[in-house]
C-alpha cells in the first residue's frame, strides 16, 4: 500500500494535469462555441483559467517539495522534478505576469470588446504568448503523467 504522501503526489499530478487539459482544450472552446457573447465566454474562461492556475500553484508546489523531501539532492537529477518545476514557473509567469496585462487591455477597451478596439493587436500578441505557455505546460504535464516513477 502506498503511503499518504505518495498518494497525494498522484492526486496532485492528476488534478493539475487533468485540469489543464480539461480547462484549456475542452471547457474554453465549448464556452466560445456555445455562448453568443464572446465577452461573456472570455470572462468565464478567464475565471476557469484563474482557478486552474491556483490549483497548479498548490499541486506544483507539493510535487516539487515532495520530490526534494523524498529524494533529497537526487531529485535535481530527474526529469520529473524539472518538468514539474518548469510547469510551476510557467504557471506563475502566466498568471501573475501575462494575465494582468491582458486584463488591463480588456479594461482599457471598455465599453467595447478588446477585439473591436485599438488594443486588438497587443491583446492578440499577449494572448498568443499565453496560449504558447499553456501548450508548453500541457505537454510538460503529459510528460509527467507518462514518466512518473514510483518513489
Amino acid at each position: 500500500m502506498k503511503n499518504p504522501a505518495e498518494s497525494l503526489q498522484q492526486i496532485a499530478l492528476t488534478l493539475w494535469v487533468g485540469g489543464l487539459w480539461i480547462t484549456g482544450y475542452m471547457v474554453a472552446p465549448v464556452l466560445f462555441a456555445s455562448l453568443p457573447d464572446r465577452m461573456l465566454a472570455g470572462m468565464l474562461a478567464g475565471k476557469m483559467f484563474t482557478v486552474i492556475s491556483y490549483i497548479g500553484i498548490a499541486c506544483g508546489s507539493y510535487l516539487v517539495v515532495y520530490r526534494i523531501a523524498r529524494l533529497g539532492g537526487a531529485a535535481l537529477k530527474e526529469g520529473f522534478f524539472w518538468a514539474a518545476a518548469l510547469m510551476l514557473i510557467l504557471t506563475f509567469a502566466a498568471h501573475f505576469g501575462i494575465q494582468p496585462i491582458i486584463e488591463r487591455l480588456k479594461e482599457a477597451a471598455l465599453p467595447r470588446d478588446v477585439m473591436q478596439s485599438v488594443f486588438r493587436d497587443r491583446f492578440s500578441a499577449w494572448h498568443g504568448i499565453s496560449s504558447i505557455l499553456y501548450l508548453v505546460q500541457s505537454l510538460l504535464g503529459l510528460f509527467l503523467v507518462l514518466s512518473r516513477k514510483r518513489v
